[in-house]
C-alpha cells in the first residue's frame, strides 16, 4: 500500500492513522513494531517493512514488548480483493474453520487456490502462517493483561495443545509463556480484561449513545456510560453463555473490555465481533476525505456493527414503522419469552437472545401473544428459517449483493431493511438507505433517486454519510429541546 520512504516517514512522526496499515521489522534488534511504538527512532538502512505482523514474524521477527502488534487496528477493506482477504482474516482471527482452508474458501465463494494467492498478496503470508501468528499474539495478550493460567490462555487462544502452545512460543518470541506475566493482571475468578484499539477520532459518546437507545432488554444495556451485553457462542459443539462490558480507557485510544470467565473458551470470536460492533477497524482519515464536510461537522463518528447478525435483524424487522421504544419493548419480550435466563452481577442483564433454529421452531401463535403484528410474524420467522438452513448469512465477508437480494426476497422485508442490515450486520460502509426518512429529511429531499444521486460521491463510505445525516438530526432535535431526535425516520430504526 506504500513504499518504504512513506512508511519511514510515518514512523519517524508516530503518525497514528497508520497505525495497522504496516509493521516495521528492526534487524539490528530482531523486533518487529507499529508504528507508533514509543521506543526510539531506528536507523532506516535498519528498517523493513511488512504488511501484517504474520509477515514480519515468517521472516523471524519477535513482537515488541513496549508498542504491542496485537493491539495494532485492523483493517476494514472495500476493495473487491482485499474483501475477500479482510473477510478471511476475519474468519481466521476466529480460528480454523474445522473443514480446514478448503471448507472456509467454500463459505467464502472461492477455490482454496485463489484464497491462498489473494490473502499472500494482501497479508505477505499464507493464511495458515496468519492464524497462527493471530494465536499466538492473542495468547500474548491475555498473558500480559489477565490472570488466566497459561493452561487457559493456550485453549483460549485456539491452540488444542499446551505443550504445541509452549514449543511455538518459545521458537517465535525466545521467551517461556510465563515470562510475559506482569504482577497486577485485572480481573479475578469471575472475569477478566483485555483492551482493543482504534484509530483516533472516535466518538464513543454517539455510538454509546445509538446502542443504548436500541438496546434489547435484559440483553443488553447501556449505564453510567458502560455498554454491556449478554453473549450465547458456541465453539467445537460447547455453548457459551455469559455476559460482557465495554467502555472506553481514559486518555488511550482503546477500549476495555471485560468478560466473564465463562467466555473463557470464545474469546477470539467475542473480540473479532465487538470489533466490528464498535468499528475499531475504520479508517477515519480515508473517511473524513470522502465525506468532506458532513464527516467535518460530526468528527470520528463510527457505524456500529452487529454483535450478532440474526438479532440485529429480528430487531431491524420489530422497529418497522414503530418507534423505538416500542421496538426495544418488543424485542425484549421476545428474550424473555424465547431466550435462555443467565445469571449475571447486573439486575439489566436477564437474558441470551434466542437463536434462529429457536425462533424459527417458534409457531405464530406465541408471537403473535408478544404483541407482534401478524405481518412481522410471517417476516420474523421466514427470516429465521432462512439462516438456520444456512441460505442467509448474516455476518461480514457474506457476498453483499447476494445477501440484499436473499433478504429482499423474504416476505416483510424491504429496501430500506436489507441496507440497514448490510451497513450493521455485514459491516459493509457502503450501505445507503435511501428511502429512510431521516436520510431524506437531512439532505431536504423527497426522492430516493435523488438522495443516491447526491450520495454518489461519498462512495465508498455512504454508510458513514448515513451515520452523519442522523447524527446531525438528532443534534438539531437536542438543540430545540425535543424528546423525539429523528421523528419518523428513527421509527424504522
Amino acid at each position: 500500500m506504500f513504499d518504504d520512504d512513506v512508511c519511514y516517514r510515518a514512523l519517524s512522526a508516530r503518525d497514528p492513522r497508520f497505525d495497522g496499515h504496516f509493521y516495521v521489522a528492526v534487524s539490528s534488534t530482531g523486533i518487529y513494531c507499529r508504528p507508533v511504538c514509543p521506543a526510539r527512532r531506528p536507523r532506516r538502512a535498519n528498517c523493513a517493512f511488512y504488511p501484517s505482523a504474520a509477515a514480519a514474524e515468517a521472516q523471524g521477527y519477535r513482537p515488541c514488548l513496549r508498542c504491542r502488534p496485537e493491539l495494532a487496528p485492523g483493517l476494514a477493506s472495500v476493495d473487491a480483493r482485499q474483501r475477500l482477504a479482510r473477510a478471511a482474516a476475519v474468519a481466521l482471527e476466529q480460528g480454523l474453520p474445522d473443514k480446514g482452508l478448503a471448507g472456509l474458501a467454500a463459505t467464502l465463494g472461492v477455490t482454496d487456490r485463489h484464497l491462498r494467492r489473494v490473502f499472500r498478496r494482501e497479508y505477505g503470508v499464507t493464511p495458515v502462517a496468519y492464524a497462527q501468528t493471530r494465536r499466538l499474539l492473542l495468547a500474548k495478550q491475555l498473558l500480559t493483561e489477565t490472570r488466566l493460567p497459561v493452561t487457559e490462555v493456550a485453549l483460549a487462544a485456539g491452540f488444542g495443545s499446551l505443550r504445541r502452545f509452549n514449543a511455538l512460543f518459545r521458537q517465535r518470541y525466545r521467551m517461556k509463556p510465563s515470562d510475559l506475566r506482569r504482577p497486577g493482571g485485572t480481573g479475578d475468578r469471575d472475569s477478566f480484561t483485555l483492551q482493543l484499539a482504534y484509530r483516533p477520532p472516535y466518538d464513543w459518546p454517539a455510538l454509546r449513545d445509538f446502542l443504548g437507545q436500541r438496546a434489547i432488554a435484559g440483553v443488553e444495556s447501556v449505564e453510567a456510560g458502560v455498554y454491556r451485553r449478554t453473549v450465547m457462542l458456541w465453539r467445537d459443539g460447547h455453548c457459551h453463555r455469559g455476559w460482557l462490558a465495554v467502555a472506553p480507557v481514559s486518555g488511550q485510544q482503546r477500549l476495555a473490555v471485560t468478560l466473564s470467565a465463562s467466555l473463557a473458551g470464545v474469546v477470539p470470536q467475542v473480540l473479532t465481533r465487538l470489533r466490528r460492533l464498535f468499528d475499531l477497524d475504520c479508517q477515519p482519515s480515508e473517511v473524513a476525505a470522502a465525506l468532506g464536510s458532513l464527516a467535518d461537522a460530526h468528527p470520528g463518528l463510527r457505524v456500529p456493527g452487529a454483535f450478532d447478525g440474526f438479532e440485529a435483524a429480528v430487531r431491524a424487522v420489530l422497529g418497522q414503522q414503530i418507534t423505538v421504544r416500542a421496538a426495544q419493548t418488543l424485542a425484549g419480550r421476545v428474550a424473555a419469552a424465547l431466550g435462555e435466563p443467565l445469571d449475571t452481577p447486573f439486575a439489566a442483564l436477564t437474558h441470551t437472545f434466542p437463536d434462529a433454529a429457536r425462533v424459527a421452531a417458534t409457531d405464530a401463535d406465541t408471537l403473535g401473544g408478544l404483541g407482534i403484528l401478524r405481518s412481522r410474524v410471517g417476516a420474523i420467522r421466514a427470516l429465521a428459517s432462512a439462516c438456520d438452513r444456512g441460505d442467509l448469512v448474516l455476518a461480514p465477508g457474506a457476498p453483499v449483493e447476494d445477501t440484499l437480494a436473499a433478504l429482499k426476497a423474504l416476505p416483510g422485508i424491504g429496501d430500506w431493511t436489507a441496507h440497514y442490515l448490510a451497513m450493521r450486520a455485514l459491516c459493509w460502509p457502503d450501505a445507503f438507505p435511501a428511502a429512510d426518512y431521516g436520510v431524506l429529511k437531512a439532505l431536504g429531499e423527497r426522492s430516493p433517486a435523488r438522495a443516491r444521486q447526491r450520495a454518489e460521491g461519498w462512495r465508498p463510505w455512504r454508510a458513514y454519510a448515513v451515520m452523519a445525516l442522523w447524527r446531525s438530526l438528532a443534534v438539531e432535535s437536542q438543540a430545540e429541546g425535543s424528546q423525539s431526535a429523528q421523528g419518523n425516520g428513527d421509527r424504522a430504526r
